[in-house]
């Protein structure tokens, strides 16, 4: 059944030249179709420079094109799923770049985790980190999150994926994600504690 009222923002933020990465968040959003209304925000294709100044300090002045498109999809989006590969064992550059920009946007809404990396552990390394991070954002996280090993061989290279289990397990954090953006969006209209 689709929440058609709840809009789900999926963040991606490989900027590679070959970006395996983006099979990933177009499986998610292609998973999450059926049950909410996902956008995809893709880092490199907004192109944010290096964090310099963050939305909220541009009290007085018109911010970027780029950076006020990001912020309205981030204020109206109901929860995420952050799709992340594994760098170092930590988050890419561009995705921590675009979540650095923003803060209040995320406050009390919900953050599902998507890794991937082109060995066995799936980046659950930066799943780790990522919890972090979206934590002092403001962000739950719910407990399951979606490991996706050998991206190389899970999906082709047109995107086209052959796996039950990425499927079944990425609806076990669908169904908890939208669980938290429901009862989350009840709650915020009722007020934030701050």
């Amino acid at each position: 059944m689709t929440n058609s009222k709840l809009k789900i923002a999926v963040l991606y933020g490989s900027y590679r030249e070959k970006r395996y990465g983006i099979h990933v968040a177009n499986f998610v959003v292609e998973q999450l179709k059926s049950v909410c209304n996902p956008v995809l925000a893709d880092a490199k294709a907004y192109d944010l420079p290096i964090l310099h100044k963050m939305y909220k300090e541009y009290k007085d002045e018109k911010p970027p094109k780029n950076l006020q498109e990001l912020h309205e999809l981030f204020e109206s989006a109901d929860g995420y799923v952050l799709v992340t590969g594994e760098y170092n064992h930590g988050l890419p550059a561009g995705l921590k770049n675009m979540l650095d920009h923003f803060q209040q946007e995320f406050y009390f809404k919900p953050a599902g985790i998507v890794s991937y990396s082109v060995g066995g552990f799936g980046g659950v390394r930066a799943s780790v980190h990522a919890r972090v991070v979206l934590g002092e954002l403001g962000m739950v996280t719910p407990s399951a999150i979606v490991p996706v090993s050998n991206i190389r061989k899970t999906f082709d290279e047109n995107g086209k994926w052959d796996d039950a289990n990425l499927e079944k397990s990425f609806k076990k954090l669908s169904d908890e994600l939208i669980w938290y953006a429901t009862a989350l969006k009840t709650a915020r209209a009722e007020g934030k504690p701050y």
